[in-house]
């Protein structure tokens, strides 16, 4: 199993939801997990798994594969050009999402047309999912241990 740096991800998505100017409740409502849930997720005292990140990702408006990647799940080493761009522009905070999802698309239309596949070819792509932010998954399930406990 490989290491994770969870302390990382735990930054990332602090700064992430304090850019969208989220409170932690309002962030685990709209991804559809417990408040000490993503607390600990924060804090570097959890690992979250893909679904999750993805929910998270939603309820941000950012990229599930930026999460995949601090959190190790996808190989960095393997787009790292891309992934580094995309992650510049979804850390600005001077733009606004739609500004961040229209130079996304320039992004990936250029890659595209030059003959690169992008990192989003082969993951799973949050912002193109028709799933409003604070759904649960596909199946109807919570992934949140807390959650669905009590």
């Amino acid at each position: 199993m490989a290491s994770l740096n969870v302390g990382n991800l735990g930054e990332y998505l602090r700064e992430q939801r304090r850019n969208a100017q989220l409170s932690l409740r309002q962030l685990a409502d709209a991804a559809g997990v417990s408040n000490p849930y993503l607390s600990q997720i924060e804090r570097g005292l959890r690992k979250p798994s893909a679904e999750v990140l993805q929910q998270v990702a939603k309820a941000l408006r950012i990229s599930a594969e930026t999460l995949y990647v601090r959190a190790g799940i996808l190989d960095a080493e393997r787009d790292r050009d891309e992934v580094e761009t995309r992650a510049a522009i979804l850390a600005d905070p001077t733009l606004t999402g739609a500004q961040k999802q229209a130079l996304l698309q320039i992004y990936e239309s250029f890659r595209k047309e030059n003959g690169f596949a992008t990192a989003r070819d082969g993951a799973v792509d949050a912002q193109d999912d028709a799933a409003e932010p604070g759904t649960r998954t596909a199946g109807g399930t919570d992934t949140d241990p807390q959650r669905t406990a009590g």
